[in-house]
């Protein structure tokens, strides 16, 4: 049996197409072309080659489907047409393709390569034919297709052919309605190339000078303590603290206002920023009276309805040839934390200074402590100074710090060179970084408590920032019967450990003690300004066995509270509706206004002794400018450390008022410590926002 496509082969070839039709056929082709190129979409992202041939294939598919009756005829003029537009297809684009400019992009690292998604692009309407063109073309093709009419298969037929299944059983069927009714074909898409943005966006490799270094995260720790609350004297009248003299606060927030920035609150510590400088206050005569105690009563700047009440004690100054030979250990940190200009080389320049204060029988030891203690100098005597200053020279950072064994180490030594009526003392210069080993503060504490009972005393040197441990530091000098500094500059090393070298390294007295009882006839209410670190309950000051702070050859120490006198309207609290019974018998009344008590030791003694001052209104001034000059420049000070700590009661206080006040006080300044007070002064009026 025939199949009916074998007989649809064998149908005559068509005539051969008219010269004027083949022409015109040409013509609508060249012009259906420039058409779609005219209206296409550019840039879609395909190869040249790709593009050409689609739109070849759309004008193909819409011809073949309009004339779909003319077969024959149409077969054979796109076969004339197919080569002539190629030929003038490869005419137009034989020519490389324009490549862009080449744009000089910085280094992509590790930069993820783009997808590309394909996006369908809806085809490009073609114009619509004019109606003398359509006609003509019409004509044309009845006349090619006339011979075709002549053989056994008429168009019909090959509808009918077209629509039979095919011999696989396919499902696809076409429709037998006429070939007029059918509707042109869309044609499929074209698939334009989208770049999908990224997640992230690539990392550039910067040049050298675009590459900031990074903002340190500052990790120092700070005590935190709240600031002293206002007391009533008729629930709380008696005030108990130990003694600060030293001075690490003030130097902190110096550093920190000269870098530009307000110091942490916490940082701050009022009492250590007034004793930072030298008062002349009333000295002691003889060495039997260790210290000499000055009371004064001024009005309050900040605060009209209540009076400051200083308490000042200066310590009997040892001159110099009178003052014991001294055994001096130097535990050094050269751990990894220290590798930092203003930290271990700071630190060598600050003890190659001491060294040169020491008189010929003092001793020397170095002990350094980095992964693991190790003794760098044996006892050395001082007239050795160029050994000393060799082993400090060579001292390189390196590891982590196991401080505990350095101090365990430190205190071996000190007991090997103990001399006995000397001073034996342990000098810690460290960012407090400790790491390894014995870490926390209580069991360092315990440490530090036990070695000071052989008679051996710790002082502390802090350096650095961003990794200092202060709250470390103070726990161990308090507990160690010494007192801590902080070293940020060589001039700070100057004063701390040449200019007061005195007070620094020889205690005139020890475990010293004040207590204050108001008189609550006269107060109502008192504050004491800083000291929060150094409070100790009522019952402490008469127990010898709890330990305080101590006092060098020479020091001044200063404390002022803040009073409000009885019945002011600056109280705070309200009177108690239960307040205590009446006494029997009344109570005389008194002109006095507190009584100040003090218990201290001798360096070497267990046994407090106790010194006693009343006030009253014969230490007062009615007007604060004919205070004491050094009492107006404290008060300045004072007001500064509660500003910057951020103290309710002096929050509508301006900076101009704490400047003019320290100004005015500032007096002979013979090391310029005043003067730069003020300097610090106009700093936090410029950096505060708050």
């Amino acid at each position: 049996m025939t199949d009916e496509f074998d007989q649809l082969g064998n149908l005559a070839p068509a005539p051969r197409a008219s010269d004027a039709a083949r022409a015109r056929a040409l013509a609508a082709a060249m012009q259906a072309f420039d058409e779609t190129e005219k209206n296409a979409a550019r840039g879609k992202g395909s190869p040249w080659w790709r593009r050409q041939s689609s739109v070849l294939n759309r004008i193909w598919s819409t011809r073949m489907v309009t004339q779909h009756r003319y077969l024959a005829g149409s077969a054979l003029a796109t076969m004339l047409i197919i080569p002539t537009a190629a030929l003038l297809t490869f005419e137009l684009t034989r020519g490389n393709p324009p490549t862009s400019g080449q744009v000089a992009l910085p280094q992509v690292l590790d930069a993820p390569k783009p997808t590309v998604e394909r996006v369908p692009v809806p085809p490009v309407a073609k114009p619509a034919e004019p109606p003398q063109q359509e006609a003509e073309r019409k004509a044309d093709a009845v006349q090619s297709a006339e011979p075709s009419r002549q053989s056994d298969f008429s168009a019909a037929d090959v509808a009918h052919l077209l629509n039979r299944q095919d011999a696989s059983g396919g499902a696809a069927k076409r429709s037998a309605a006429p070939a007029q009714s059918v509707a042109p074909m869309s044609p499929p898409p074209v698939m334009a190339e989208r770049t999908v943005p990224l997640a992230a966006a690539p990392r550039y490799a910067p040049t050298e000078r675009e590459i900031l270094p990074p903002l340190e995260e500052s990790r120092d720790r700070f005590a935190n303590a709240d600031t002293n609350p206002v007391k009533s004297v008729a629930t709380d009248p008696v005030s108990t603290f130990s003694v600060d003299v030293d001075t690490a606060s003030y130097a902190f927030v110096r550093r920190s206002l000269l870098e530009g920035h307000l110091p942490d609150p916490d940082s701050v510590r009022v009492e250590e920023m007034i004793n930072y400088f030298p008062y002349d206050w009333p000295r002691p005569q003889t060495v039997d009276e260790p210290f000499r105690t000055t009371v004064t009563v001024t009005p309050n700047p900040w605060n009209s309805g209540t009076r400051l009440m200083h308490v000042a004690i200066k310590g009997f100054e040892t001159a110099p040839a009178a003052q014991p030979a001294a055994n001096l250990v130097f535990l050094i940190d050269v751990s990894g934390s220290m590798n930092a200009p203003d930290r271990l080389p700071l630190l060598k320049s600050a003890f190659r200074l001491l060294v040169g204060k020491l008189k010929p029988e003092d001793k020397v030891s170095i002990v350094t402590y980095a992964g693991n203690a190790g003794t760098v100098l044996e006892p050395t005597s001082a007239r050795e100074r160029d050994k000393i200053l060799a082993a400090i020279d060579n001292l390189r950072p390196g590891g982590s710090t196991a401080g505990a064994e350095g101090i365990d180490a430190a205190y071996r030594l000190a007991r090997q060179a103990f001399i006995q009526g000397g001073v034996n003392r342990v000098m810690l210069a460290t960012d407090g970084d400790f790491n390894v080993g014995v870490s926390s503060d209580e069991e360092l504490k315990r440490i530090i408590e036990q070695r000071r009972k052989d008679g051996i005393f710790l002082s502390v040197l802090g350096f650095g920032k961003g990794n200092l441990n202060d709250s470390l530091m103070q726990t161990l000098a308090q507990n160690g019967n010494g007192t801590a500094a902080y070293i940020d500059t060589l001039a700070e090393a100057q004063k701390a450990l040449v200019d007061e070298a005195g007070s620094t390294l020889f205690p005139i007295a020890k475990d010293v003690k004040i207590q204050v009882e108001f008189n609550p006839q006269q107060v109502g209410e008192y504050r004491l300004v800083g000291y929060e670190t150094r409070a100790l309950k009522r019952e402490d000051f008469n127990n010898d066995r709890v330990d305080a702070g101590d006092i060098g050859s020479g020091h001044a120490v200063t404390a002022i509270y803040e009073v409000t006198p009885k019945g002011s309207a600056s109280a705070l609290n309200d009177p108690l509706h239960y307040g205590p019974a009446a006494a029997s018998a009344p109570i005389p009344v008194s002109d006095e206004m507190a009584f100040v008590k003090i218990r201290y030791k001798q360096p070497d003694g267990d046994t407090s002794k106790l010194i006693t001052a009343p006030v009253t209104e014969m230490n007062a001034v009615r007007d604060f400018s004919a205070a004491p000059q050094d009492v107006r420049f404290a008060t300045a000070v004072a007001a500064f450390g509660q500003k910057l700590r951020g103290t309710d009661a002096l929050d509508a206080y301006p900076y101009r008022l704490i400047l003019d006040m320290a100004r005015n006080a500032r007096g002979g300044d013979a090391f310029g410590y005043r003067s730069g007070f003020l300097d610090l002064v106009r700093l936090a009026e410029t950096l505060d926002r708050r």
